[in-house]
């Protein structure tokens, strides 16, 4: 009998997502009959994430991917968080098990790292000094990825300036004292470190903008963004025009869901079939958004 598996998405500003498609095709590579469920809480007015956690509990979900603006809080509404979620403090994968017992996992810290290491290489960061915009629930696991990748210092800025001390802390009390410090000027950051990355939503579909002046973004820099709705967000192409090593959102994307896929199912999918399926999925969406 084939398997069945439902599982979702819960979060802001998704209908653009591509997890369906990631999901759905690589439950067909394996023999299982999967359907990936969008729940946007833009569209669910009135509804909470504590609200729809209890609701794909009671019809069956076997698992849900979290996204911004819920992966901290829902850290609350979990029986369980691993080791690694609770160390970055943020879950994007909750599976549930027969008895509906709940467990947070963090799959973005493993999705940015190989993403990173497939685009630019160790030695781009090892060693050096970089800024992370952003110390939500992405860039915290982020965050943790580039310590991972060797980074010597992480330059931590957010629009809530209490938010990347809270950040910049933990990492101090993980790495050591001078390994991450909070930066209000993003330009005088900038001047010390080698390369940035943008973890904050602005730049989505949706979500107009550029969360640093391109004026300020030297070509000696390194420029990653981890959102992938679109493919390229202005960050990304003005750094590119300036002459910078880019990489935007998708191969986080790509790599955030094998791994979450491994969680849900316990199949370890075919990394080169999912980039497909990523590109196929992107290219029809993005000739939806042009036509």
């Amino acid at each position: 009998m084939q398997q069945h598996m439902l599982v979702g998405l819960i979060g802001a500003n998704i209908q653009k997502s591509l997890s369906p498609a990631l999901f759905e095709d690589a439950c067909t590579a394996v023999g299982i009959r999967g359907h990936y469920h969008l729940m946007d809480l833009d569209q669910l007015r009135g509804r909470s994430l504590s609200d729809l956690m209890h609701a794909v509990r009671a019809v069956g979900f076997q698992g849900v991917n979290i996204t911004y603006p819920c992966k901290e809080a829902v850290l609350l509404l979990l029986d369980e968080v691993s080791a690694e979620a609770r160390q970055i403090g943020a879950v994007n994968t909750v599976t549930f098990d027969s008895n509906n017992w709940t467990v947070g996992y963090n799959t973005d810290r493993i999705g940015f790292r190989r993403a990173f290491e497939e685009a630019f290489g160790r030695d781009l960061i090892d060693g050096k000094t970089a800024l992370l915009v952003g110390a939500g629930g992405a860039g915290r696991a982020v965050a943790f990825a580039l310590f991972d990748l060797g980074v010597d210092v992480l330059l931590v800025h957010d629009k809530d300036m209490e938010r990347a001390h809270r950040l910049a802390d933990d990492l101090i009390s993980k790495f050591g004292v001078g390994r991450s410090q909070p930066v209000t000027d993003v330009e005088s950051g900038l001047s010390r470190a080698a390369g940035l990355v943008n973890a904050t939503p602005v730049g989505m579909l949706g979500i107009p903008g550029i969360p640093v002046p391109l004026g300020v973004v030297a070509s000696r820099l390194w420029v990653a963004d981890v959102i992938y709705t679109p493919l390229e967000t202005d960050l990304v192409k003005g750094a590119r025009a300036k002459g910078c090593k880019v990489m935007g959102g998708a191969g986080m994307c790509v790599h955030q869901a094998a791994e979450t896929f491994r969680l849900f199912t316990g199949h370890v999918p075919d990394i080169h079939r999912m980039q497909r399926a990523f590109a196929e999925a992107a290219a029809r969406r993005d000739k939806r958004l042009a036509g």
